[in-house]
């Protein structure tokens, strides 16, 4: 029995159709996925799709659909994954003891779980069918014949070792493409061949809505549509209202108008040239110090922080401190990172003492955060400044000292990766905005970028000094050589003459020793590199 034949079953899948008319354009895709004769309607829709002249006389090993949102592909694709585990035959190909395996892969489990829903509900819906699960768990249905249907996350890692009839790789236009990514598309789908390779009949299913001209999806499409290659990959490319022409015209109409790029890939099914990336593996990596993790404060040092809240339900909440070397790059110092869920104000009070510990009392942050940031840090001591810029402003302000080198980085693989996936997408009056991916994070990121900025423009204001707020003090006229902390246990002003023991840097102080020390740099004008600092 083939997948049709069981679509016109009034015992299988028949009754899964109440308007069968509606489902005829993915009666073609299953026909050429599957190498089934067509009708010359379908063969009409095969040429439309797939830009080919004739169509597969076999099964395809590998497929990628391409369509609009709210096409039917989820369910369709979970309907392939029922017939190869029920209605195939697999026992020929599989040694004493082998578990065979159906994976719907996906960003996360969550995401998965939409065709593992469609799964289960086309299992249950079906008495012949219902009778065979055996186990039906949240993450899988392990059936009598001992196929399992399972969600997998987009892992290389986790995908190997197993022997897999057939994967459904669910939106995967939106995985990782980058080099920098800890799981790009083209490693997963290493991962995945091999595993499908001893098993004849097997199939890779890609299926999503278009997205950026990168990745496993684009070069795909590429590579392969509309052009008759024996053996490989079927690829079909449909708009919404091609295969499912119940969603009202309206509706695409309205998208279209509000934003033409985002509704030509939602609805069109066409991939958009308004998003590339915004900073190359190899840029960010040229930036970053081998081994450096963090660096402590040393005196006299003016540091610059910034920091990027969050409640403590999604998103991290993350501080970044740096300092501007004279004549020298911006360095980044210290990274700070809560992840969800934490309780806010308990971060506020620790991040309130990492500054202090930086000798920072006033620091910007997100604008996005409003003003419980604001209120919450006045109470630890610290003053919160809402940025002028915008994080996309910010980026787009610290591309030059990236791309020339202008910076250090600490080494740290969730820095490294955030600033790797960020896209550069253009907006209406060619206007550039970057942001971070779908489903994506670029908290630290942003914390690191907004605190480089900020420092780098104490170089610009010179002579003048920079405060915390980044506003540049008055200039005031050269005075007597700098002075510094004395040593051997005195605190206070002392002049450095010739023959003095070398000042203890923060590193070698003892906590006791360190508090004592910036309490009298708070409460004296200390004078630095002959430019007076401003009394806090």
């Amino acid at each position: 029995m083939n997948i049709l034949e069981a679509m016109d079953d009034e015992q299988l899948f028949k009754p899964l159709f109440r308007t069968p008319e509606t489902w005829r354009p993915w009666r073609a895709y299953l026909k050429s996925l599957f190498g089934l004769r067509m009708t010359e309607e379908e063969l009409e829709v095969f040429h439309s799709c797939t830009g080919r002249e004739v169509p597969p006389s076999g099964q395809s090993r590998e497929a990628f659909c391409i369509a609009g949102r709210r096409s039917g592909k989820s369910f369709i694709s979970a309907l392939i994954a029922v017939f190869l585990a029920c209605l195939r035959d697999w026992g020929p190909f599989l040694g004493p003891g082998e578990c065979p395996n159906i994976f719907v892969i996906a960003n996360d489990k969550a995401q998965a779980g939409i065709v593992r829903h469609y799964v289960g509900g086309i299992l249950n819906s079906v008495p012949a069918l219902r009778a065979l699960v055996q186990d039906d768990l949240k993450e899988s249905v392990l059936l009598r014949n001992g196929i399992r249907v399972m969600v997998k996350t987009s892992s290389f890692r986790s995908l190997r070792g197993y022997t897999v009839l057939a994967a459904v790789l669910e939106e995967v236009a939106f995985w990782r493409s980058e080099e920098g990514a800890a799981n790009p598309d083209k490693e997963i789908l290493a991962a995945l061949r091999p595993a499908l390779a001893t098993v004849p009949g097997s199939l890779l299913l890609g299926i999503s809505t278009p997205y950026a001209r990168q990745g496993v999806l684009w070069e795909a499409f590429k590579s392969h549509f509309a052009k008759n290659e024996p053996g490989a990959p079927l690829i079909w490319r449909a708009s919404t209202r091609t295969m499912n022409p119940t969603i009202p015209i309206e509706t695409i109409d309205q998208a279209l108008a509000a934003d033409r790029e985002a509704g030509l890939s939602e609805w069109q099914a066409e991939f958009r040239s308004d998003i590339e990336s915004f900073l190359g593996l190899d840029v960010v990596e040229r930036l970053v110090v081998p081994g450096r993790a963090e660096l402590p404060p040393v005196l006299g040092v003016r540091y610059t922080g910034f920091l990027d809240p969050s409640g403590g339900r999604s998103d991290s909440f993350t501080l970044a401190i740096c300092h501007l070397e004279k004549d020298g790059p911006v360095i980044l110092d210290c990274i700070r990172e809560r992840r969800p869920p934490f309780s806010p104000a308990q971060v506020v009070q620790e991040f309130a003492e990492v500054l202090k510990i930086y000798n920072i009392l006033e620091v910007q942050s997100d604008r996005y955060g409003g003003e419980w940031p604001v209120q919450e840090f006045a109470k630890a001591g610290v003053k919160v400044k809402a940025a002028e810029l915008s994080a996309s402003e910010f980026y787009l302000a610290a591309l030059p000292l990236f791309t020339s080198g202008a910076v250090e980085l600490l080494e740290s693989k969730r820095l490294t990766g955030q600033l790797v996936n960020l896209e550069r997408r253009v907006r209406s009056g060619g206007r550039d905005f970057i942001t971070h991916y779908p489903g994506g994070h670029d908290d630290i990121s942003n914390a690191v970028t907004g605190a480089l900025v900020l420092a780098s423009r104490a170089r610009a204001l010179r002579p003048g000094r920079v405060s915390f707020s980044g506003q540049p003090e008055k200039p005031k006229p050269p005075g007597p050589p700098p002075v510094r902390m004395g040593t051997g246990g005195r605190l206070g002003k002392v002049s450095v003459s010739e023959g003095s023991p070398e000042p203890k840097k923060a590193k070698d102080m003892s906590p006791e020793e360190f508090r004592q020390r910036r309490k009298a740099r708070l409460n004296e004008d200390i004078e630095d590199d002959g430019w007076p600092v401003k009394k806090i």
